[in-house]
């Protein structure tokens, strides 16, 4: 049946449609979906006479795997451990001063200083000439004695 107007309803025909869209209309919609899931909300009891029920653990983690997430995790606390260090660090740098600087550097200087004192002392007290004035002749003898004897050779200066 169509509802253009060039093709014109008859009495019956016009009712006959009005009453197939009315049943449409009022026909019951479809079922209501079946539940697939149960919630009790009953209060749970104290102590139950029911036993435990076993729930055995079927995870199955490769121990390479496992052994990766235990070296990660020791790397991160590693790596945290050293940027919190760092951090220490470069905060304490972040607020030096002169006279901060001068309290540290004070007793390297110290021992500098005193090393240095040493050090020249030592080398006037070496480098300190006596003369001393000989009286009598003096003898100069250049005369060579040369022994050898097998692989060992010696040279000896006359006496």
């Amino acid at each position: 049946m169509t509802t253009d107007p060039q093709y014109p309803l008859t009495e019956t025909e016009a009712s006959a449609e009005a009453a197939r869209l009315i049943r449409e209309a009022y026909r019951p919609q479809a079922p209501a979906p079946v539940p697939t899931s149960f919630r009790d909300d009953s209060p749970v009891p104290v102590i139950g006479d029911a036993p435990p029920v076993p729930q055995p653990d079927s995870r199955i983690v490769p121990q390479w795997a496992a052994g990766v997430a235990v070296a990660s995790i020791g790397v991160g606390a590693g790596v945290t451990g050293l940027g919190c260090g760092a951090w220490l660090v470069l905060q304490g740098l972040s607020s030096v001063t002169l006279l901060g600087v001068l309290a540290i550097a004070a007793p390297f200087a110290g021992v500098a200083m005193v090393a240095t004192a040493i050090g020249a002392a030592i080398a006037r007290a070496r480098s300190a000439s006596t003369t001393n004035v000989y009286q009598g002749s003096v003898v100069q003898r250049t005369e060579i004695t040369s022994t050898a004897r097998g692989m060992l050779s010696r040279s000896q200066v006359g006496r």
